[in-house]
Protein backbone atom coordinates (compact mmCIF):
# COMPACT_ATOMS: atom_id res chain seq x y z
CA UNK A 1 0.00 0.00 0.00
CA UNK A 2 1.55 3.73 -0.84
CA UNK A 3 -1.95 5.79 -0.64
CA UNK A 4 -3.15 6.91 3.05
CA UNK A 5 -5.30 8.77 4.25
CA UNK A 6 -2.66 10.40 6.87
CA UNK A 7 1.50 9.94 6.74
CA UNK A 8 2.96 11.06 9.84
CA UNK A 9 6.85 11.80 10.23
CA UNK A 10 8.46 11.03 13.18
CA UNK A 11 7.10 8.05 15.74
CA UNK A 12 8.20 9.34 19.32
CA UNK A 13 6.08 11.15 21.92
CA UNK A 14 3.74 13.88 19.66
CA UNK A 15 4.04 11.16 16.64
CA UNK A 16 2.96 7.86 18.00
CA UNK A 17 0.42 9.56 19.38
CA UNK A 18 -0.87 11.30 16.12
CA UNK A 19 -0.21 7.95 14.39
CA UNK A 20 -2.58 5.84 17.01
CA UNK A 21 -5.29 8.78 16.87
CA UNK A 22 -5.49 8.83 13.43
CA UNK A 23 -5.50 4.72 13.24
CA UNK A 24 -8.34 4.75 15.44
CA UNK A 25 -10.05 7.09 12.94
CA UNK A 26 -8.72 5.89 9.50
CA UNK A 27 -7.17 1.94 10.18
CA UNK A 28 -5.49 1.06 7.43
CA UNK A 29 -4.46 4.53 5.97
CA UNK A 30 -2.03 5.42 8.20
CA UNK A 31 1.42 5.49 7.85
CA UNK A 32 3.93 6.44 10.40
CA UNK A 33 7.64 6.73 9.48
CA UNK A 34 10.63 6.82 11.80
CA UNK A 35 14.07 7.54 11.15
CA UNK A 36 15.46 5.74 13.64
CA UNK A 37 14.63 2.11 15.16
CA UNK A 38 11.74 2.13 17.44
CA UNK A 39 12.44 3.16 20.85
CA UNK A 40 15.32 4.96 20.39
CA UNK A 41 17.58 7.39 22.50
CA UNK A 42 18.29 10.26 20.61
CA UNK A 43 15.34 12.37 20.54
CA UNK A 44 13.14 13.90 23.63
CA UNK A 45 10.55 11.42 24.44
CA UNK A 46 12.10 8.33 25.72
CA UNK A 47 13.16 7.10 29.55
CA UNK A 48 10.89 6.19 32.53
CA UNK A 49 9.14 9.14 33.19
CA UNK A 50 8.04 11.99 32.34
CA UNK A 51 6.24 14.64 34.77
CA UNK A 52 2.25 15.38 34.28
CA UNK A 53 0.62 18.08 36.06
CA UNK A 54 -2.34 20.90 36.42
CA UNK A 55 0.29 23.52 37.30
CA UNK A 56 1.04 25.66 34.65
CA UNK A 57 1.91 29.64 34.18
CA UNK A 58 -1.75 30.48 31.94
CA UNK A 59 -5.06 29.69 32.28
CA UNK A 60 -4.86 28.26 28.69
CA UNK A 61 -2.14 25.09 29.46
CA UNK A 62 -3.93 24.45 32.42
CA UNK A 63 -7.35 23.63 30.72
CA UNK A 64 -4.99 22.11 27.95
CA UNK A 65 -3.55 20.17 30.38
CA UNK A 66 -6.66 18.73 32.32
CA UNK A 67 -7.52 17.62 28.65
CA UNK A 68 -4.40 16.07 28.42
CA UNK A 69 -5.11 14.02 31.76
CA UNK A 70 -8.36 12.65 29.74
CA UNK A 71 -6.69 11.78 26.55
CA UNK A 72 -4.06 9.85 28.84
CA UNK A 73 -7.34 7.92 30.14
CA UNK A 74 -8.32 7.18 26.84
CA UNK A 75 -4.96 5.31 26.04
CA UNK A 76 -4.91 3.49 29.22
CA UNK A 77 -8.77 2.63 28.82
CA UNK A 78 -7.97 1.12 25.30
CA UNK A 79 -4.18 -0.41 25.64
CA UNK A 80 -5.21 -2.23 29.68
CA UNK A 81 -2.24 -0.55 31.04
CA UNK A 82 -1.55 2.17 33.74
CA UNK A 83 0.11 4.81 32.02
CA UNK A 84 -0.11 7.83 34.78
CA UNK A 85 0.80 7.45 38.25
CA UNK A 86 -0.55 10.40 40.88
CA UNK A 87 2.31 11.76 43.07
CA UNK A 88 1.03 14.95 43.66
CA UNK A 89 3.81 18.11 43.00
CA UNK A 90 5.26 20.43 44.29
CA UNK A 91 6.38 23.80 43.02
CA UNK A 92 9.11 25.38 45.33
CA UNK A 93 10.14 29.12 45.10
CA UNK A 94 13.12 30.59 47.35
CA UNK A 95 12.12 34.16 48.61
CA UNK A 96 14.62 35.31 44.99
CA UNK A 97 12.97 33.11 42.98
CA UNK A 98 13.32 34.50 39.01
CA UNK A 99 10.35 32.46 37.64
CA UNK A 100 7.81 32.39 41.48
CA UNK A 101 4.75 30.65 41.55
CA UNK A 102 2.45 34.07 40.91
CA UNK A 103 1.63 32.95 37.15
CA UNK A 104 0.89 29.77 38.50
CA UNK A 105 -0.96 30.45 41.64
CA UNK A 106 -2.98 32.60 39.23
CA UNK A 107 -3.70 30.62 36.57
CA UNK A 108 -5.21 27.63 38.83
CA UNK A 109 -6.95 29.81 40.87
CA UNK A 110 -8.55 31.46 37.50
CA UNK A 111 -9.55 27.76 36.16
CA UNK A 112 -10.85 26.27 39.68
CA UNK A 113 -7.89 23.58 40.31
CA UNK A 114 -7.43 22.99 43.85
CA UNK A 115 -3.90 23.53 45.30
CA UNK A 116 -2.85 24.15 48.77
CA UNK A 117 -0.26 27.31 49.36
CA UNK A 118 3.14 26.22 51.71
CA UNK A 119 5.78 27.59 54.06
CA UNK A 120 9.01 25.83 54.07
CA UNK A 121 7.91 24.90 57.60
CA UNK A 122 4.88 22.98 56.65
CA UNK A 123 6.96 21.27 53.48
CA UNK A 124 9.52 20.35 55.52
CA UNK A 125 6.75 18.83 58.17
CA UNK A 126 5.40 17.09 55.06
CA UNK A 127 7.96 15.78 53.57
CA UNK A 128 11.42 15.95 55.91
CA UNK A 129 13.34 14.97 52.70
CA UNK A 130 13.66 18.57 51.98
CA UNK A 131 15.79 20.85 53.76
CA UNK A 132 14.85 24.55 52.80
CA UNK A 133 15.40 27.84 53.68
CA UNK A 134 13.07 30.05 55.88
CA UNK A 135 12.17 32.19 53.16
CA UNK A 136 11.17 29.35 50.51
CA UNK A 137 7.18 29.16 49.77
CA UNK A 138 5.73 25.90 47.65
CA UNK A 139 2.21 25.25 46.03
CA UNK A 140 1.41 21.94 46.50
CA UNK A 141 -1.41 20.26 43.62
CA UNK A 142 -2.52 16.94 44.65
CA UNK A 143 -2.88 15.47 40.93
CA UNK A 144 0.63 15.71 39.71
CA UNK A 145 2.65 13.01 38.86
CA UNK A 146 4.41 10.81 36.43
CA UNK A 147 3.93 9.94 32.99
CA UNK A 148 5.66 6.67 32.03
CA UNK A 149 6.85 8.15 29.11
CA UNK A 150 8.53 5.02 27.04
CA UNK A 151 5.54 2.99 28.13
CA UNK A 152 3.27 5.48 26.70
CA UNK A 153 5.38 5.48 23.07
CA UNK A 154 5.41 1.57 22.85
CA UNK A 155 1.42 1.87 23.88
CA UNK A 156 0.74 4.21 21.20
CA UNK A 157 2.74 2.74 18.57
CA UNK A 158 1.24 -1.12 19.59
CA UNK A 159 -2.26 0.68 19.42
CA UNK A 160 -1.77 2.30 15.87
CA UNK A 161 -0.63 -1.02 14.34
CA UNK A 162 -3.66 -2.82 16.54
CA UNK A 163 -5.91 -0.59 14.80
CA UNK A 164 -4.32 -1.06 11.12
CA UNK A 165 -1.57 1.44 10.56
CA UNK A 166 1.67 0.84 9.08
CA UNK A 167 5.02 1.83 11.01
CA UNK A 168 8.31 1.74 9.18
CA UNK A 169 11.21 2.06 11.30
CA UNK A 170 14.76 2.63 10.51
CA UNK A 171 13.25 5.24 7.29
CA UNK A 172 14.46 8.32 6.09
CA UNK A 173 12.46 10.53 4.46
CA UNK A 174 14.57 12.25 1.68
CA UNK A 175 11.79 14.41 -0.09
CA UNK A 176 8.45 15.99 0.75
CA UNK A 177 5.84 17.84 -1.64
CA UNK A 178 2.05 18.99 -2.41
CA UNK A 179 1.27 17.74 -5.72
CA UNK A 180 -2.27 18.18 -6.67
CA UNK A 181 -3.66 18.53 -3.42
CA UNK A 182 -2.39 15.31 -1.91
CA UNK A 183 1.12 15.34 0.24
CA UNK A 184 3.96 13.10 -1.80
CA UNK A 185 6.70 11.90 0.79
CA UNK A 186 9.96 9.74 -0.87
CA UNK A 187 11.75 7.98 1.74
CA UNK A 188 14.59 5.18 1.28
CA UNK A 189 11.15 2.25 1.69
CA UNK A 190 9.78 3.95 -1.04
CA UNK A 191 7.32 6.45 -2.38
CA UNK A 192 4.23 7.44 -0.44
CA UNK A 193 1.37 9.65 -0.79
CA UNK A 194 -1.64 11.11 1.72
CA UNK A 195 -4.46 13.39 1.73
CA UNK A 196 -2.54 15.29 4.91
CA UNK A 197 0.97 14.59 6.52
CA UNK A 198 1.48 15.29 10.02
CA UNK A 199 5.03 16.10 11.05
CA UNK A 200 6.50 15.45 14.68
CA UNK A 201 10.26 15.47 13.78
CA UNK A 202 11.38 17.09 17.28
CA UNK A 203 14.68 17.95 16.64
CA UNK A 204 14.80 17.52 13.10
CA UNK A 205 11.62 19.68 12.58
CA UNK A 206 13.80 22.10 10.27
CA UNK A 207 15.52 19.33 8.19
CA UNK A 208 11.72 17.95 7.53
CA UNK A 209 10.38 21.48 6.65
CA UNK A 210 13.02 22.33 4.50
CA UNK A 211 11.27 20.12 1.61
CA UNK A 212 8.69 22.44 1.86
CA UNK A 213 11.47 25.84 2.07
CA UNK A 214 9.81 26.16 5.38
CA UNK A 215 11.74 27.30 8.50
CA UNK A 216 11.48 28.63 12.03
CA UNK A 217 13.77 29.79 14.88
CA UNK A 218 14.10 26.97 16.74
CA UNK A 219 17.10 26.46 19.24
CA UNK A 220 17.90 22.27 19.80
CA UNK A 221 19.72 21.70 23.30
CA UNK A 222 21.11 18.90 24.87
CA UNK A 223 19.33 17.86 28.46
CA UNK A 224 20.81 15.51 30.60
CA UNK A 225 18.78 13.69 33.59
CA UNK A 226 20.76 12.34 36.85
CA UNK A 227 19.46 9.15 38.81
CA UNK A 228 21.11 9.50 42.51
CA UNK A 229 20.64 6.24 44.19
CA UNK A 230 19.93 7.96 47.82
CA UNK A 231 22.60 7.57 50.77
CA UNK A 232 19.89 7.34 53.21
CA UNK A 233 16.38 5.92 54.16
CA UNK A 234 15.12 5.45 50.42
CA UNK A 235 12.32 4.38 50.98
CA UNK A 236 11.01 7.95 52.00
CA UNK A 237 11.20 8.51 47.97
CA UNK A 238 8.98 6.21 47.14
CA UNK A 239 6.62 7.21 44.71
CA UNK A 240 3.83 7.29 47.35
CA UNK A 241 5.57 9.29 49.73
CA UNK A 242 7.48 11.71 47.64
CA UNK A 243 5.80 13.95 45.10
CA UNK A 244 7.20 15.14 41.51
CA UNK A 245 8.92 18.63 42.11
CA UNK A 246 9.95 21.53 40.39
CA UNK A 247 12.52 24.33 41.50
CA UNK A 248 11.03 27.39 40.41
CA UNK A 249 14.01 29.64 39.65
CA UNK A 250 17.17 29.80 38.06
CA UNK A 251 18.99 27.52 37.59
CA UNK A 252 15.54 25.31 37.64
CA UNK A 253 15.78 22.27 38.78
CA UNK A 254 13.04 19.11 38.92
CA UNK A 255 12.77 15.52 39.80
CA UNK A 256 11.06 12.64 40.73
CA UNK A 257 10.30 10.23 43.36
CA UNK A 258 12.33 6.20 43.08
CA UNK A 259 10.80 4.69 39.74
CA UNK A 260 12.01 2.63 37.19
CA UNK A 261 15.50 2.54 38.81
CA UNK A 262 16.48 2.04 42.60
CA UNK A 263 17.54 5.61 42.39
CA UNK A 264 15.84 9.44 42.19
CA UNK A 265 15.56 11.31 39.04
CA UNK A 266 16.99 14.71 38.68
CA UNK A 267 17.61 17.15 35.89
CA UNK A 268 18.51 20.39 35.92
CA UNK A 269 16.34 22.26 33.22
CA UNK A 270 17.29 24.09 29.67
CA UNK A 271 21.06 23.76 31.01
CA UNK A 272 22.27 25.80 27.95
CA UNK A 273 23.99 22.97 25.73
CA UNK A 274 23.20 23.99 22.37
CA UNK A 275 23.43 21.33 19.96
CA UNK A 276 23.28 19.84 16.36
CA UNK A 277 20.67 16.81 16.43
CA UNK A 278 23.34 15.09 13.62
CA UNK A 279 26.29 15.67 14.89
CA UNK A 280 25.89 15.68 19.33
CA UNK A 281 27.53 14.05 21.85
CA UNK A 282 25.17 11.22 23.97
CA UNK A 283 28.22 11.39 26.57
CA UNK A 284 26.74 12.75 29.79
CA UNK A 285 28.59 16.17 31.00
CA UNK A 286 30.24 15.72 34.37
CA UNK A 287 29.58 19.90 35.08
CA UNK A 288 25.74 19.38 34.64
CA UNK A 289 26.24 16.09 36.89
CA UNK A 290 28.12 18.02 39.57
CA UNK A 291 25.45 20.89 39.05
CA UNK A 292 22.39 18.42 40.22
CA UNK A 293 24.54 16.67 42.74
CA UNK A 294 25.13 19.53 44.59
CA UNK A 295 21.45 20.77 44.29
CA UNK A 296 20.16 17.67 45.88
CA UNK A 297 23.12 17.69 48.73
CA UNK A 298 21.90 21.36 49.65
CA UNK A 299 18.10 20.75 49.51
CA UNK A 300 17.56 16.68 49.28
CA UNK A 301 20.47 15.62 51.27
CA UNK A 302 19.13 11.69 51.64
CA UNK A 303 18.91 11.58 47.83
CA UNK A 304 22.82 12.57 47.46
CA UNK A 305 24.15 9.23 47.26
CA UNK A 306 25.97 7.89 44.20
CA UNK A 307 25.10 8.76 40.20
CA UNK A 308 23.08 5.60 39.41
CA UNK A 309 23.36 6.37 35.76
CA UNK A 310 22.92 9.57 33.76
CA UNK A 311 21.52 10.12 30.23
CA UNK A 312 20.77 12.45 27.42
CA UNK A 313 18.14 13.79 25.65
CA UNK A 314 16.73 16.59 23.18
CA UNK A 315 14.94 20.03 23.68
CA UNK A 316 13.74 21.58 20.70
CA UNK A 317 12.86 25.51 22.40
CA UNK A 318 11.03 27.64 20.52
CA UNK A 319 11.96 31.33 21.42
CA UNK A 320 9.20 32.05 24.01
CA UNK A 321 9.09 28.49 24.50
CA UNK A 322 5.49 27.73 23.34
CA UNK A 323 4.34 24.84 21.34
CA UNK A 324 3.77 25.18 17.54
CA UNK A 325 0.40 23.29 17.02
CA UNK A 326 -0.93 24.06 13.54
CA UNK A 327 -0.75 24.18 9.55
CA UNK A 328 2.36 24.55 8.14
CA UNK A 329 2.74 27.90 6.49
CA UNK A 330 1.84 27.78 2.63
CA UNK A 331 0.49 24.46 2.65
CA UNK A 332 -2.94 22.91 2.29
CA UNK A 333 -2.52 19.48 3.89
CA UNK A 334 0.61 19.39 6.13
CA UNK A 335 0.47 20.20 10.15
CA UNK A 336 3.14 19.62 12.55
CA UNK A 337 3.66 19.97 16.07
CA UNK A 338 6.86 21.21 18.23
CA UNK A 339 7.10 20.63 21.79
CA UNK A 340 9.24 23.11 23.33
CA UNK A 341 10.79 21.11 25.42
CA UNK A 342 7.57 20.57 27.95
CA UNK A 343 5.10 18.70 25.43
CA UNK A 344 5.22 15.03 26.60
CA UNK A 345 2.29 15.65 29.21
CA UNK A 346 0.59 16.71 27.21
CA UNK A 347 1.58 14.10 24.57
CA UNK A 348 -1.76 12.07 23.84
CA UNK A 349 -3.78 15.18 23.41
CA UNK A 350 -1.37 17.10 20.71
CA UNK A 351 -1.61 13.77 18.77
CA UNK A 352 -5.34 14.14 18.70
CA UNK A 353 -5.18 17.71 17.65
CA UNK A 354 -2.72 17.34 14.92
CA UNK A 355 -5.50 14.31 13.86
CA UNK A 356 -8.50 16.94 14.19
CA UNK A 357 -6.92 19.21 12.16
CA UNK A 358 -5.85 16.87 9.47
CA UNK A 359 -8.77 14.87 9.23
CA UNK A 360 -11.74 17.43 10.01
CA UNK A 361 -9.57 20.78 9.22
CA UNK A 362 -10.55 21.79 13.05
CA UNK A 363 -10.16 21.39 16.54
CA UNK A 364 -12.31 22.17 19.82
CA UNK A 365 -8.88 22.82 21.44
CA UNK A 366 -7.94 26.20 21.98
CA UNK A 367 -4.56 26.26 19.71
CA UNK A 368 -4.58 29.65 19.12
CA UNK A 369 -0.87 30.43 21.50
CA UNK A 370 0.30 27.72 19.15
CA UNK A 371 0.21 29.47 16.00
CA UNK A 372 2.89 28.94 13.52
CA UNK A 373 2.60 32.49 12.35
CA UNK A 374 3.11 34.29 15.91
CA UNK A 375 5.37 37.10 16.56
CA UNK A 376 7.70 35.35 18.57
CA UNK A 377 8.46 32.95 15.42
CA UNK A 378 8.37 35.49 12.39
CA UNK A 379 9.41 39.29 14.05
CA UNK A 380 13.15 39.00 13.82
CA UNK A 381 14.19 40.65 16.72
CA UNK A 382 11.98 38.73 19.33
CA UNK A 383 13.43 38.47 21.96
CA UNK A 384 14.08 34.56 23.55
CA UNK A 385 12.27 34.01 26.47
CA UNK A 386 12.61 30.35 28.14
CA UNK A 387 11.59 31.03 31.55
CA UNK A 388 7.96 28.94 32.13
Amino acid sequence: MTDYRVIVIGMDGIGSAAAYRAARRAGKAVLGIEQFPLGHPNGGSEDHSRIIRLSHHTPGYVSLARAAYRAWSEVEMDSGQQLVIKTGGLDLAPGDAVIGLDSYRDAMTVAGVAFEELDSTAVMSRWPQWQLEDDTTALFQPDAGIVMASKANSAHRAMAKRYGARILEATIVTSVEEIGGEVVVETTDGRFTAGSLIIAAGGWTNQTLAHLQVSFPLEVTQEQVVYLTPSANPSAFAADRFPIWIWMTVPSFYGFPLFGEPAVKLSWDRCEIVTDVDNRSHVPRQDVIDAVTAFATARLPDAAGDVHLSKTCLYTLTPDRDFIVDRVPGTENVYMAVGAGHAFKFASLLGSILVELAIDGETEQDISPFAADRAALTHPAAERNYLI
